[in-house]
């Protein structure tokens, strides 16, 4: 008698089985289909218009360079890889290793910050790097990202995995307890553009988490009053109040703290609509612009690529926010949902900081354009932001694979 081999059959095919819930704890397949290239083109061309910058204000400085016109495109070179390699670690990264991290970056931020003020390198009248053999480290960059995946990991514990519209004083309370560590130990170096920045992302993060709005009242009061008691007490330098004056009236003194705003003026008006060229450009030839490859790099582009090439790059930065804004919009998981709002609360705020302070709307309190600036502690930061938003964007969109159980008919026949 022949015997009939009859092909296996697939769990879909089996009767009496059904698609089981998964569960929180299943491990979602990655695919590289689901990495978001809209941000990371952005992130691309800002690198690359950035290294141009920095090549361009810098060419022509020889007490920088030490007569080698290439040394601090090199330099950003370099960055920019250990910056995509970083990003790349962290995209790819399962989520629980990323919340395993999450604490040490915090505690190795806030040592970090506590070394600058033991033996930290004082620049420009602030004590805030550390020098590392023949590299300088900004630990207050990387402060930032700990500050928000810190507060993100708070949020997500108290919620337990899902997202609520409000938050209570316990939770606020914490988050804010996150975020003064770091904070107090940044006012002390003093870094009074960084303190702005992490001000700016805390009061975005508890207002995205859905906390009442007294107590986004009470925080936005408390920092004008603690600003108020910062420079009746002294907290802050001659130079900072000089520069907030200088804001009000860049006239009151054109030659000492009015200078750096007066000459970025001068620098991006001569741009015009097209530029003066790459290279090329007066004002950076000259190097009238103080700073110009780190905190006035924006100069460079609204001189030598006119108003269109700085139109370029405000627009690369929007397309940062609003991909950010997106996958925070896009993904259930509460932990992802605030770490991505609050990248985009900290990017936003800061490029909006250092290019105001180069046309004049803003205060200038010395810090970086985000991935066009020279510096590699606020390219490394960046970068792993940017890893960061790729994983939470990453488990949102990879496929949820599928178990099967039996139908509870089933179960009482065996």
């Amino acid at each position: 008698m022949s015997t009939t081999v009859r092909p296996p059959v697939r769990p879909s095919m089996r009767p009496g089985l059904r698609p089981a819930p998964v569960s929180a704890t299943t491990r979602p397949r990655l695919r590289w289909a689901g990495v978001d290239w809209v941000l990371l083109g952005a992130v691309l061309g800002l690198v690359t218009l950035g290294t141009l910058l920095v090549w361009s204000a810098t060419i022509g400085r020889d007490d920088l360079t030490g007569g080698d016109p290439t040394a601090y495109r090199d330099k950003q070179l370099v960055n920019v890889s250990i910056g995509l390699v970083l990003m790349a670690g962290v995209a790819v990264s399962d989520h629980r290793w990323v919340r395993v991290a999450a604490p040490l970056v915090y505690l190795g931020s806030v040592l970090g910050l506590v070394l600058v003020l033991v033996m930290g390198t004082t620049i420009n009248g602030s004590r805030s790097w550390l020098m590392l053999g023949g590299m300088s480290v900004q630990p207050s960059e990387f402060a930032k990202l700990a500050v928000v995946i810190g507060m993100g990991l708070v949020l997500a514990g108290r919620a337990r995995g899902r997202w609520r519209s409000r938050v209570g004083g316990v939770e606020v309370g914490l988050m804010l307890l996150i975020a003064a560590v770091p904070a107090a130990l940044i006012l002390l170096q003093p870094d009074l553009g960084t303190m702005l920045v992490l001000t700016a992302t805390v009061f975005g993060v508890l207002a995205v988490s859905g906390a009442p709005r007294r107590w986004l009242a009470l925080l936005a009061g408390g920092g004008v009053t603690a600003a108020a008691v910062a420079v009746a007490a002294g907290v802050l330098k001659d130079y900072q109040v000089d520069r907030f004056m200088a804001f009000t009236n860049p006239d009151l003194d054109p030659r000492g703290a009015g200078y750096n705003v007066e000459q970025a003026r001068i620098a991006v008006g001569n741009g015009g609509l097209v530029g003066e060229g790459l290279f090329d450009g007066s004002q950076t030839r000259s190097g009238f612009v103080p700073e110009q490859h780190t905190d006035f790099v924006f100069t460079v582009a609204g001189e030598e690529l006119g108003l269109l090439g700085a139109g370029l790059v405000i627009a690369l930065l929007l397309v940062v926010l609003w991909r950010a804004l997106v996958i925070a919009t896009r993904t259930e998981d509460v932990f992802g949902r605030v770490a991505a709002a609050g990248i985009a609360c900290w990017f936003g705020f800061q490029a909006f900081q250092n290019i105001g302070m180069c046309l004049g709307i803003m205060p200038v309190t010395g810090v970086p354009l985000p991935f066009v600036s020279y510096g590699g502690s606020s390219m490394f930061a960046g970068m792993l932001a940017v890893g960061l938003l790729q994983n939470i964007h990453l488990r949102a969109s990879a496929p949820q694979p599928q178990r099967y159980t039996a139908s509870p008919r089933v179960r009482a026949v065996r």
